[in-house]
């Protein structure tokens, strides 16, 4: 099974993001609806990829980033941002701090399907 982290503050944004990916049967999904909780839930279980938006409450996306490339155990996993900034620094700032693709709102479902797809992939696709 594919274990991917689901970070959005908007439960609606979470579920759609879910309902998108769901039709790939060996994927598991956990929500998380603040940076603070997904960095809490980053701490107790593993994950395979990471759906992360920049626009939250406490701790904001671009730190969650520089938070999971700042561990040794999560150095090398996939993040995708999925955000309504899609503005060029922003695009920027987030592939510099190291997330893997970036994805602007709103998307389609076979759009973010086919990133995920193509960051899980073992032929190295996804570029950490």
């Amino acid at each position: 099974m594919t274990e991917i982290l689901v970070v959005d503050d908007s439960k609606v944004m979470r579920e759609m993001i879910v309902a998108c990916l769901r039709v790939a049967e060996d994927f598991t999904f956990t929500h998380a609806a603040s940076g603070l909780e997904a960095i809490e839930k980053l701490a107790l279980q593993a994950f395979d990829l990471v759906v992360l938006d920049l626009n939250m409450p406490d701790i904001g996306g671009f730190e969650v980033i520089e938070f999971i490339r700042g561990q040794d155990k999560l150095h090398h996993l996939p993040i995708l941002v999925v955000t309504t900034r899609g503005d060029e620094g922003s695009r920027s700032r987030a592939l510099g701090a190291g997330a893997s693709q970036f994805m602007t709102k709103p998307f389609t479902p076979d759009a973010i399907l086919a990133n995920v797809q193509s960051m899980l992939r073992p032929d190295g696709a996804e570029s950490p």
